[in-house]
């Protein structure tokens, strides 16, 4: 028999998962044994959460009486330092499951009894902002105990940076940890990726385009919100493959009551037919923007930069030329002059790059910004998979970052230099001049003694 037709043993097999409720248990069990197992991964877990950085131990299904109830969170997680102690319920679904805002107020009650510290959530609910949680509870519930949430998205993304990038220190804890990522990449795990933008993405989107969405309406909501989501999830998905925290951008009012961010998306989607939201990269020349054109039927990547202070605007047009070698003749460049309001000159990159002086309008003018965007057919499917929304904006952004964003740099004027010393002559100049100058007068001799007369 071929050796190709083997399977190699595994960790954490996916094999025998029969119904949801496996599915829920198993994965349960390999994250929190790998949380205790590999103690970067369980630190890079729980250290935002106030746990501190200590021995942890896990457990599955511990039962708690609650009234004459008793009641099986799924997991549970105690974080030990000395004397202090630090332990959480964990509540789990997989698939397409959601939480239960009933089922999660028995276990807050259960925590605050037990004196415990948190409430832990994992599902594939993408909440819109990052801290937010997806499921509605009484929050007088949370006065003593803290409710948190992580997608499946968050503890893969997670998983893959502590061990591609961050790096584990045990050789054999690390390969325990890369048994869980190919573990939840597995379709059976039920860990999936955002799968859908709703039950209402056509509708409202056919609603915009005919100018008849109304702000009232109960489902558009759904879809800013889902739209949010996507956002979370692009920022999760690129942030692993880099290396690094990649995150929507908020203000800071949003980020103190996210019913503002909501609505500014409702309200825009409503009145501009566009779904907009930007994401910070570190190190990069900016955030990148993405907008969703829903009635053009157009999906665009941009960023901003500021053209160097120096120089013709020639100059400053050809130092943008040259940063964008790797980008398609289909990237569009906008310049903005300074003291002007409104668009910019614009042209494709094709084009700038055989005519630089196509985005001169005025050559007095100054160039002080830069606009690159990159533009792509938005999908019309709320599911994923080819002619999806989902894929067309992950396919597009990723796109965007590789081909123009990776590659630009913010301009900074060079380094003043020395003034260099005045030469010196070799030969010293004659300290008298023989000349005959106009202030001479007739030349005398020293008169001597004997030449003196007595008379």
């Amino acid at each position: 028999m071929s050796e190709e037709t083997w399977h190699e043993a595994r960790l954490i097999p996916t094999s025998g998962i029969s119904g949801a409720e496996e599915q829920e248990r198993r994965a349960t069990s390999a994250v929190l044994a790998v949380m205790s197992s590999v103690k970067e991964f369980g630190k890079a877990l729980l250290g935002h959460l106030g746990a501190p950085a200590g021995q942890v131990e896990t457990y599955i299904e511990v039962p708690f009486m609650l009234g004459d109830k008793r009641c099986y969170p799924d997991g549970l997680i105690r974080v030990s330092r000395g004397t202090k102690s630090w332990t959480a319920l964990v509540e789990v679904k997989t698939g397409k499951n959601e939480l239960q805002a009933e089922q999660l107020e028995n276990y807050l009650d259960i925590a605050r009894d037990e004196g415990f510290d948190a409430l832990i959530t994992i599902s594939n609910e993408i909440p819109g902002i990052a801290g937010q949680h997806p499921t509605k509870v009484d929050k007088r519930k949370l006065k003593k105990v803290a409710l948190h949430h992580w997608s499946w998205s968050y503890v893969l993304s997670t998983a893959v940076m502590q061990k591609e990038h961050r790096g584990v220190s045990d050789p054999e804890q690390a390969w325990i940890l890369g048994e869980l990522i190919r573990y939840l990449e597995h379709p059976r795990s039920g860990a999936m990726e955002l799968e859908d933008m709703g039950a209402n993405w056509v509708a409202v989107r056919d609603a915009v385009i005919a100018g008849t969405l109304r702000a009232s309406d109960k489902s558009a909501p759904e879809v800013a919100a889902r739209f949010d989501a996507l956002l979370q999830y692009v920022s999760l998905r690129l942030g692993q493959k880099l290396g690094t925290d990649v995150l929507p951008i908020l203000t800071r009012k949003e980020q103190a009551d996210p019913s503002l961010r909501a609505q500014a998306v409702l309200t825009r989607m409503v009145n501009q037919a566009e779904l907009a939201g930007s994401i910070r990269i570190p190190n990069a020349v900016g955030p990148i923007n993405i907008l969703a054109d829903l009635r053009a039927g157009r999906v665009t990547c941009f960023i901003d930069l500021d053209a160097p202070r120096e120089g013709r605007p020639t100059t400053r047009i050809n130092w943008i030329v040259r940063q964008l070698k790797h980008a398609p003749d289909s990237t569009r460049v906008e310049s903005f002059v300074a003291n002007s309001r409104g668009t910019g000159s614009a042209e494709l990159l094709g084009k700038v790059r055989e005519e630089p002086t196509c985005l001169i309008t005025d050559p007095k003018k100054e160039i002080r910004t830069f606009r690159i965007a990159l533009s792509a057919p938005m999908g019309a499917k709320r599911g994923r998979g080819r002619g999806a929304f989902i894929d067309s904006v992950i396919d597009l952004l990723d796109t965007f970052y590789g081909d123009v964003v990776q590659h630009l740099k913010a301009w900074s004027p060079a380094a003043p230099k020395l003034r260099e010393p005045a030469p010196v002559p070799d030969e010293r100049p004659a300290l008298t001049s023989t000349a005959i100058s106009s202030q001479d007068g007739p030349e005398t001799s020293t008169p001597s003694d004997s030449s003196i007369s007595l008379s």
